[in-house]
């Protein structure tokens, strides 16, 4: 009997307990929305990507990784600036060549036969 006494005390505090934090927890309103964490990109618009960008770059971390969209904004902004580069270094090979044609010059290279 004192068991079963000691069990049905035991359960009205636990109920009580659970129903005052419930109901009377403090302030009537809700608590506010949390900011979700986003990329603040840290990859300048001012001038191209160097190594230290990318290396500085970090993701915020969520429940299954990393936010998709975060890194594919990331991934397409050093894909273009890849592309950027890679057309840039073809019009100077280009102007190059175009140069070393007009003022007869074949190469700036030491090839191995003029070593001897």
């Amino acid at each position: 009997m004192f068991m079963f006494l000691f069990l049905v005390v035991a359960l009205a505090v636990v109920v009580a307990a659970v129903t005052l934090s419930v109901v009377g927890g403090g302030e009537s309103t809700p608590l506010p929305d949390a900011e979700p964490e986003r990329l603040r990109d840290p990859l300048p618009y001012d001038r191209p990507v160097h190594k230290a960008d990318v290396d500085a770059l970090r993701f915020a971390v969520t429940a299954r990784g990393y936010r998709m969209s975060d890194v594919d904004d990331a991934l397409g902004r050093l894909g273009a600036e890849i592309g950027e580069r890679d057309a840039r270094i073809a019009d100077l090979e280009a102007e190059l060549a175009g140069a070393r044609a007009a003022s007869g010059t074949t190469s700036l290279r030491k090839h191995p036969e003029d070593e001897r």
